[in-house]
C-alpha cells in the first residue's frame, strides 16, 4: 500500500478493538467516507475490523463534505493470527503493518516481526 500523509495528517488515536498483542501483522487501509471523525468506522470488507483511527475534533472533511478519511486496521480468516501455519507463515499480505509501528500520524510499516523471516533484499 502507498503511503499516504493526508490519511494520518489529523489523526488524533488509534483504537484497538482486539488485544494487538495476538496480532504479528494486521492489514492497513484507508477509508475515503467515513460518517464520522471519532465513532468506530463500519466496515463492510472481507474478514473483521481490529483497530480505527480517531479524528481530531477539528479535521476537515475529506473530498466529499461530510465524510472523513480514516485508516482502519483489519485481518482476514486466512492471516497469521488466525492460521498460523497457513499461507502467511513466513510472509504477509501487501497491506501488512506491525501493529507495534501504528501511532496516531504514523503510517505502520513492514517489520521482520510482521514479515515472520527476515525482509527479503535485506
Amino acid at each position: 500500500m502507498v503511503e499516504n500523509p493526508k490519511a494520518v495528517e489529523h489523526e488524533d488515536g488509534i483504537v484497538w478493538t482486539e488485544d494487538v498483542e495476538a496480532f504479528d501483522y494486521v492489514r492497513q487501509s484507508v477509508e475515503l467516507s467515513a460518517s464520522t471523525r471519532r465513532s468506530p468506522v463500519a466496515w463492510r470488507g472481507n474478514g473483521r475490523r481490529v483497530g480505527y483511527a480517531v479524528l481530531r475534533q477539528d479535521a476537515p472533511s475529506g473530498g466529499v463534505p461530510g465524510k472523513f478519511v480514516r485508516r482502519v486496521f483489519w485481518v482476514k480468516e486466512h492471516d497469521r493470527s488466525e492460521q498460523p501455519d497457513g499461507m502467511y507463515k513466513r510472509t504477509a499480505p501487501s497491506e501488512a503493518v506491525d501493529p507495534h509501528t501504528v501511532a496516531p500520524g504514523v503510517w505502520g510499516e513492514l517489520t521482520e516481526r510482521a514479515w515472520g523471516a527476515p525482509l527479503p533484499g535485506a
